[in-house]
């Protein structure tokens, strides 16, 4: 097959911070061709048109936009990129980058386009629809990953492995925490992020609830979530601040602390970790993951520029950042590029080693089996998760116990 084409559907701070940049790097190596955004209004397409950032790190490089960046800001276009997808070549790719809720809609149209789908986190709100997309996949041999790019983080991969081999025995009891800056909340995160529609768990949390799975391969059986109603700058209200607990099938324990709440002045990009206490025939074990903590102490002249710089940073090299390797640009490094380069190449040997819907279907159950992709067969446990902790958070946080066929 010639170079993937792709369309992204959604043009906000993920699509600028990892995916643009990841499928850019990628069509400098060739592994993708044409690239579409599609947004809700020219707004952010400008932005991203005219990204210093962008230029700099990719000169010569650009993508199409949908509307038009130089189109009325304001005018919206709901539908506009369902048109786009419709008419893209089949078995390409779509990157669905939109708000938790509309996750569902833009899957399917994808689809029913006969398209692969990477999608950022999680991959839908409810567990029927996640069975109606593996549903969907699998009947037309397509491949749709969830971007769990934790997944990706060598410590995890490293974890993962010397769990499964026993050097840590059986988890036990655990805490983690991913709190996000205060700066969110003056973005678009306010006309969506609603207690309506998510929570600060449903949204973040989602990342170690999966980890933990990754991990040790166990699976949470329930879930009870409080909490806390805060307003974001235009008045809207949200659930800023949560506190999980999440009970695993071994009788382990897990809490999930989350917000979009940590000081704006604090030197992190946010701050997050997970702890895992675990125990063998006669001894315990520890894995401990200081995530907020990358080794790394700056003190600038000047802040950097973007929301959240500030003077004194300690800034991840693990994410994602860029680096200038002396080819006339820059280059993407981190969990957060690898993750986007693992689920498309895998679309690109999918479509170049299979000839029929039964091989097809044969590569993509042994992606399923695999479990390093989360992919609607293997990680409908975080859709359960997500559905009972929505109703344990709106019923005063009861404990919502979880299900499996």
């Amino acid at each position: 097959m010639s170079a993937l084409q792709v369309t992204v559907v959604g043009g906000g701070m993920i699509t600028n911070d990892q995916i643009l940049p990841s499928l850019y790097q990628l069509q400098r190596l060739g592994v993708m061709g044409d690239i579409a955004v599609c947004a809700l209004n020219a707004r952010p397409l400008r932005e991203l048109a005219e990204s210093k950032r962008f230029a700099a790190a990719f000169p010569g490089q650009s993508f199409r936009a949908y509307p038009a960046p130089d189109s009325n800001p304001d005018e919206a276009h709901p539908d506009l990129y369902k048109q786009v997808i419709a008419q893209m070549p089949p078995r390409n790719l779509v990157v669905v980058a939109l708000p938790d809720q509309l996750h569902f809609t833009a899957i399917m149209a994808a689809l029913e386009a006969n398209q692969h789908v990477l999608t950022v986190k999680p991959l839908v709100l409810k567990l029927a629809d996640a069975l109606a997309i593996e549903h969907e996949a699998r009947q037309r041999g397509l491949l749709v990953a969830a971007e769990y790019h934790k997944r990706f983080d060598d410590r995890s991969l490293m974890a993962r492995r010397a769990y499964r081999e026993g050097l840590f025995g059986e988890f036990k009891l655990g805490t983690c925490c991913l709190l996000e800056k205060w700066y969110y909340r003056h973005s678009n995160f306010q006309n969506w992020c609603t207690v309506e529609n998510s929570d600060a768990f449903t949204y973040i949390g989602c990342h170690y609830v999966d980890l933990v799975h990754f991990i040790t391969g166990l699976l949470p059986v329930s879930v009870s979530l409080y909490g806390v109603r805060d307003q974001y700058p235009n008045g809207r209200e949200g659930f800023l601040w949560t506190d999980a607990r999440v009970i695993w099938n071994n009788g382990a324990c897990l809490n999930v602390q989350n917000a979009l709440g940590f000081p704006d002045d604090a030197p992190g990009s946010n701050t997050q970790g997970l702890t895992m206490y675990c125990a063998g025939a006669d001894k315990g074990a520890l894995l401990a993951h200081n995530d907020q903590y990358r080794g790394l102490s700056y003190s600038y002249l000047r802040t950097p520029g973007g929301a959240g710089s500030t003077l004194y940073a300690e800034p991840s090299p693990d994410y994602f950042q860029y680096v200038d390797l002396g080819d006339g640009g820059q280059t993407p490094v981190g969990y957060g590029y690898r993750s986007i380069a693992h689920i498309v190449r895998s679309v690109v040997q999918l479509e170049q080693q299979t000839n029929s819907i039964e091989a097809r279907r044969a590569a993509l159950a042994a992606i399923d089996h695999a479990g390093v992709l989360a992919t609607p067969a293997n990680s409908s446990y975080n859709e359960r998760v997500i559905e009972a902790a929505r109703w344990s958070i709106l019923n005063g946080a009861q404990e919502a116990r979880i299900q499996y066929d």
